[in-house]
């Protein structure tokens, strides 16, 4: 059924490349139609998932180099079933966000399919190998939307940098493969989790994918690509790169790192955590001296995202469970404050935050979305945040209480830096010095950020429709680091 999204996504493109650049129109029909119809489709995944077993599930398996002993293998587990779930749900409403977009109109949504391709892929695919190279292709055509669509000059620099960052820890994670090639015959994930390497080997291939995955979450101190890319690329760019982009790093971690590598991870754990930490507080003091609307989300993503990397390596099944819910989460939340952001610059031409005032005035409906989001991004009851934050901080108060106490400090300086942006955008007085017209949420931008307030409540009032198809597949993965740890 995997290849039946990809089958899909490849009918797209060709009907597009098979369009006049001039059909306008009908380029943005058939993007958004076959995006939304794959979102759709993908929910069939999430019906028909089996939740009393770890096994993957919707196998399909291809011959692929046929002297060596790899296959092509897709299929799906707990953990990365919610992970395409997020990714084909973002891509149709990044689609529907740049609906006014100019700029080689049919190349943009083109690169959107193929970004959607590789991310389906990377959450499927069962081979270390194959999964490098679904994880590299993803920077080509994000580099291409924040290179060519960005919206101002720095737009070239921060796809450098975004490229560069990504790269460098990447190739590193390459070189490991080869030698995990090499050692065992085989790069399949599920004979490499059969092999017990020396606990030296284990730590040098434990820190070969550490740095690939830390600098795609992204982790302190490589992190500084992160706000530029953000600041730099154009809405639907950053509404990807926060809600899909990051959680490859997640991703990893969870599915390589841990399993593989498992006593290396108990080893590198007190680092691991003490880098969050200090990813937590810097990115969450950080965002609060901002100017920029567009950079203070950007760094509270970083904030967040460190917090999640707690929840990894909490060891724990209350821990792990709440960091993948805080990822989902952390896609609707983030997404929609970058798209909230998008609607803002769109009428204005400007993210400084010292122009706005009293837009609570002038565009009601525009508030109500914002103050919705920023509570689910300072974690209040009811919403998805709470639900994976509570998670997290339960599972890292088992593993080390110290690092518990700074992990709920970041808690509260997400109050801080939400309620004072909320404030100071939406009350006081109007500056008509700065700002002339208002205008509300039109249809289009208001469906466009419906989708995501329907999944944040629905992820925060009924977090059991996620946890429980999680729960076998986390539960086993604690089993073979139990296991590997005898």
């Amino acid at each position: 059924m995997v290849s039946v999204s990809i089958e899909i996504l490849l009918l797209s493109i060709f009907l597009l490349l098979c369009l006049p650049k001039t059909s306008n129109i009908l380029i943005k029909q058939i993007g958004l139609f076959s995006s939304f119809f794959l979102f759709f489709f993908s929910l069939v995944f999430w019906i028909f998932f089996d939740q009393s077993t770890s096994k993957i599930q919707f196998v399909e398996k291809f011959s692929w180099l046929f002297e060596t002993n790899n296959f092509f293998v897709l299929g799906l587990n707990g953990i990365s079933l919610f992970f395409i779930i997020l990714t084909t749900l973002l891509i149709p409403v990044c689609l529907l966000a740049s609906w006014n977009i100019e700029l080689f109109l049919k190349e943009y949504f083109i690169a959107f399919l193929i970004l959607e391709i590789f991310l389906i892929l990377v959450f499927c695919v069962s081979d270390v190998f194959l999964f490098y190279i679904f994880f590299e292709s993803v920077l080509i055509p994000m580099y291409l939307i924040i290179g060519i669509w960005g919206s101002r000059q720095r737009k070239i620099r921060a796809a450098y940098l975004f490229f560069l960052y990504t790269l460098f820890g990447s190739l590193v994670m390459l070189s490991a493969i080869g030698y995990l090639y090499t050692k065992t015959g085989t790069t399949d994930y599920e004979s490499l989790l059969n092999f017990q390497f020396a606990e030296f080997e284990q730590k040098i291939l434990w820190l070969a994918f550490f740095f690939s995955f830390a600098s795609k979450i992204p982790m302190f101190p490589v992190h500084l690509w992160l706000p530029e890319a953000h600041v730099e690329a154009p809405t639907a760019g950053s509404v990807v790169l926060a809600g899909i982009l990051l959680k490859l790093g997640v991703f990893g971690f969870v599915k390589f790192s841990i399993p593989l590598f498992s006593k290396a991870s108990y080893f590198f754990t007190p680092i691991v955590l003490t880098f969050s930490v200090i990813g937590i507080i810097y990115g969450s003091f950080t965002a609060i001296r901002q100017s920029d609307f567009k950079r203070i989300i950007a760094y509270t993503s970083i904030a967040h995202m460190n917090l999640v990397v707690m929840g990894i390596f909490s060891f724990n099944l209350i821990g792990l469970e709440g960091a993948i819910i805080q990822s989902i989460s952390h896609g609707f939340v983030s997404s929609a404050l970058f798209l909230i952001i998008g609607i803002v610059y769109d009428r204005y031409h400007t993210r400084t935050v010292r122009y706005f005032g009293g837009i609570a005035q002038t565009m009601p409906i525009f508030v109500i979305f914002f103050l919705i989001f920023s509570m689910a991004n300072i974690a209040l009851p009811g919403t998805s945040s709470f639900v994976g934050e509570f998670l997290i901080l339960c599972g890292v108060f088992k593993q080390s209480p110290i690092a518990g106490v700074f992990g709920a400090l970041g808690i509260v300086l997400s109050g801080a830096y939400s309620l004072w942006l909320f404030n100071r955008i939406s009350y006081g007085n109007v500056k008509i010095f700065f700002l002339e017209k208002f205008l509300d949420l039109n249809k289009r931008e208001f469906f466009v950020l419906l989708p995501l307030l329907l999944g944040t409540l629905f992820l925060g009032i009924f977090p059991q429709a996620f946890l429980e198809p999680l729960h076998m597949s986390i539960a086993h993965l604690l089993e073979v680091v139990q296991t590997s740890m005898e």
